[in-house]
């Protein structure tokens, strides 16, 4: 092989790379027009576009400032692409009790209106497109969300069934205060001292809110759906 066939196959190879991650996910989201549902599917709006707004944004800022789209995806794969739709909750929920199988992968619209779309880069931790309805469904019952997320974003390691997690700590998303009157109801169970706690500042809260908040398991279009045949389903 010469030198010039080897470098315009190299060119071929990223040109066709770059176009298919760089130049067809732009043209598809730069001007995504608002989705009608079918008529038998109609809702109250009457068309498809997630909302996301108030501390749920600024929680989407904290994410991104902290690297978590470094170690996390938020991107529910196409059945050719991996077996996302298969694995348990991460696509939505093969038994929801009241809307039956909610699986989907991900689409453009999902990430409509956001400055910037977390998509993400790699998983050295779990997806969290739907972790907001993992959460809520999988957890023994009595356990708090909110609480076990801020245990988890103070020291992930701290939890004994987690010891290996390659997540880092964010103690500085937490105040050490002195308590006044009663505890605070989002106080970690640590022990911070005599008389005192440990509390989320407001980019903790910003930041749980917005991880509560991803449930993409909603309806959608049935053009947007691509879920393959349920009747094949592995789990």
């Amino acid at each position: 092989m010469s030198l010039r066939t080897f470098i315009l196959g190299l060119s071929a190879t990223f040109g066709v790379a770059w176009l298919a991650i760089i130049v067809v996910p732009y043209l598809k989201m730069r001007d995504l027009a608002a989705l009608p549902f079918p008529e038998e599917k109609a809702t109250s709006a009457g068309i498809f576009i997630p909302k996301r707004s108030g501390r749920v944004t600024d929680g989407a800022k904290v994410y991104a400032e902290n690297g978590c789209y470094l170690c996390h995806t938020q991107v529910v794969r196409p059945t050719y692409a991996g077996n996302d739709l298969y694995r348990p909750d991460w696509g939505g929920l093969k038994n929801d009790p009241d809307r039956g199988d909610t699986r989907r992968e991900t689409n453009a619209y999902d990430f409509n209106g956001e400055t910037f779309a977390q998509i993400g880069l790699m998983r050295m931790g779990p997806d969290l497109s739907n972790l907001g309805r993992r959460l809520e469904y999988l957890l023994a019952a009595g356990v708090n969300s909110e609480q076990w997320l801020y245990s988890h974003l103070y020291n992930p390691r701290a939890n004994t069934e987690l010891w290996n997690s390659t997540c880092p700590p964010h103690p500085f998303l937490f105040v050490n205060r002195e308590v006044k009157g009663n505890p605070s109801d989002d106080a970690l169970p640590i022990d911070a001292g005599p008389g005192r706690e440990l509390v989320p500042d407001s980019d903790a809260k910003a930041l749980i809110s917005y991880l509560l908040s991803l449930k993409k398991d909603h309806p959608v279009p049935a053009t947007l759906n691509f879920a393959p045949a349920k009747k094949n389903d592995e789990n």
